[in-house]
Order: structure tokens, then sequence, then C-alpha cells
């Protein structure tokens, strides 16, 4: 299993990832985590993705790619992978088949995860964060039930922000839709349901 995972944030896509990981044992790739961990090790691509980020720029797509090359070459994306966060438009995914071909390595799906924006705004914006530890809960939660800690919303939880990040993810994102469709390579699955209700479809669409 070899996917792509596309999704608007607050989609619930991460969710699907994580129970696909849990039960198959396949790699998630997060590239946000991938420029992270390369950054902190000070890897050879950490230290090029660093001179960009303290610059403020972009990392430059061909960077991000070897980063995941490198990171499907280790022992544990052998039995499949999940690629989360890239591409994030039609010329990353170019780039990104481009080194795929060169692997010899298959893309077996892109699986959509859809949900009406209008749904994603309520979802996120009554979503609470605990200061210390993270954990995420609705607003009736006012004290974290892992650590004790204080329940907030995030500034990135509030309605005029998800809209902008839902404007960037429609205006950039979204035509990935239409390159995968055309690839024949689309999968898409209904996430305004209950969690395991829309697990039980992506892994029937998966063939799992």
């Amino acid at each position: 299993m070899n996917i792509v995972l596309l999704g608007a944030p607050g989609a619930g896509k991460g969710t699907q990832a994580q129970k696909l990981v849990a039960e198959y044992g396949v790699a998630h790739i997060s590239t946000g985590d991938l420029l992270r961990n390369a950054v902190k090790a000070q890897s050879e691509l950490g230290k090029q993705a660093k001179s960009y980020m303290d610059a403020g720029q972009l990392v430059p797509d061909s960077l991000v790619v070897d980063l995941v090359k490198e990171r499907l070459a280790e022992p544990d994306a052998q039995k499949g992978w999940i690629l989360d966060g890239f591409p994030r438009n039609t010329a990353q995914a170019e780039v990104l088949d481009q080194m795929l071909d060169a692997e010899g390595i298959k893309l077996d799906a892109a699986l959509a995860v859809v949900v009406e924006f209008g749904v994603i705004i309520n979802r996120l914006s009554s979503r609470r964060t605990c200061k210390s530890c993270g954990y995420t809960a609705g607003p009736e939660v006012e004290v974290c039930p892992r650590c004790g800690g204080e329940m907030y919303q995030r500034d990135d939880d509030k309605p005029e922000t998800i809209q902008k990040r839902l404007d960037t993810y429609q205006n950039q994102t979204a035509p990935l839709i239409g390159y995968y469709k055309e690839q024949g390579k689309l999968l898409e699955v209904d996430g305004d349901r209950p969690v395991d209700e829309v697990y039980a479809d992506v892994k029937k669409l998966l063939g799992l």
C-alpha cells in the first residue's frame, strides 16, 4: 500500500492515517515532520532546508522530494507508506511522479477525505487544545483529562484563520484531485461521518 493522502485541513485525514499505520504497520510520512527532523539532525539535506527556512523562503520541491526519497529507503517504508502533506500542488505531484518512476516505486492510489468547508469550520473552531500536552477535545472540556492542563482555543482554530487555510487549500491543493483522477488513481471517501465508519470505507476502497 503506497498512497498519497489528500484532504482539506480538518477533514480528518491524519486520524485515518494513524488507524492505517496502527493496523498495517505502514510508514506515515509527514513532510513537515521530515523537514523538522532533518534540521534537528543537522543532516546535509537538513542544513540546506534550514537555510531556506531561516530566510523565510519555501523549501524547494526538489529538496523535499530528496527528503521523501531518503525516507522511502528506510526499513519501515518497505511494507508500504502514506505520504501526508506532499504533494501540495500539481507541480509537486509531477516531481514526485518522476522520482517514484526513477526509483521503480508504484503509487497505488491518492485517497481524498472529502468534507464540506462549512462542516470543517464548525469542527475546528469548536476544538480546544491543552496548553501543556497538546491534547485536543470539544469546547465542553475545560480541563485536560490527560494531564490536568488548561484548555484553550489556538489562533489557527479561529474561524477567520480556518477560512484562510481553506482558501489556500482550494487554490493550491484541490487541483490535485483532478490530477490524480486523470491518472485513474483517485479514491474519495466521505469524511463527514463517525471515524470508524470512514475507516471501514477507506479499507474497502484500498482493498484491505
